[in-house]
């Protein structure tokens, strides 16, 4: 998969530029299971973490421990008043100014916000990636790159299953009653639209070629920011 440089940065106009030290903004974006976590944790992997922070979207889930669990397990997750929005802005804001931020973590298993923090210190580029991040103005305008991974529904199912039930304790019943209520309709209304405003469409999830279109562009920007 080619990636046509110039064409991202003309359509850019806010691109950091050579000597400017900020940080570049990357959204990956897709529905549930379309193999956006692993793409980005490849990213990660092979361009390193001194120069790459991973920023998880869910990781912004409201907190809702005011709530009883039966409560908590009946919200919508998969609609943008889910997330705290708001908050992940003033986050982004943070690290493109170059200060370190006290990111939220998430107990998908009890539905509420953990009391633990995570550290994430500012860097050359920041990735977010989530279901809805190209789903919200508020976060689309502070990217420099918007990716959406474009992948079919049978295997986004799939992997959902898989994923909900080995690492978040969910049942086959659970996860699917959720996926027919919340996530389908969701991902229709909300999720499958924001992909007009992708950069960069990547199809069928993971793979070789769209791990080496993000990692490209980044060494292309370390490389413009060292002149």
């Amino acid at each position: 998969m080619a990636i046509d440089l110039p064409s991202i940065l003309e359509a850019n106009g806010a691109w950091p530029m050579a000597g400017e030290e900020r940080s570049l903004m990357i959204a990956i974006a897709g529905g549930s299971g379309s193999g956006k976590t692993t793409i980005a944790q490849s990213v990660l992997e092979i361009v390193g973490e001194d120069v790459v922070q991973l920023v998880p979207h869910d990781a912004y889930y409201r907190d809702q421990s005011s709530l009883s669990l039966a409560e908590r397990a009946a919200i919508n997750y998969d609609h943008p008043d889910s997330l705290e929005n708001e908050l992940l802005v003033e986050h982004l804001i943070e690290l493109r100014a170059g200060r370190p931020v006290e990111r939220p973590t998430y107990d998908f298993s009890s539905h509420t916000r953990a009391a633990e923090t995570v550290l994430v210190e500012p860097g050359p580029v920041i990735v977010v990636e989530g279901i809805l991040v190209l789903a919200e103005p508020r976060l689309r305008e502070l990217f420099d790159l918007r990716i959406y991974i474009d992948t079919d529904a049978d295997l986004r199912l799939l992997r959902r299953l898989q994923r909900d039930i080995v690492e978040r304790g969910r049942t086959f019943e659970s996860v699917l009653a959720q996926y027919e209520a919340t996530v389908r309709p969701m991902h229709l209304q909300f999720v499958e639209p924001s992909k007009r405003y992708a950069d960069i469409i990547v199809p069928e999830g993971y793979n070789p070629g769209a791990v080496g279109t993000v990692t490209s562009m980044i060494h292309h920007f370390m490389a413009d920011r060292s002149r």
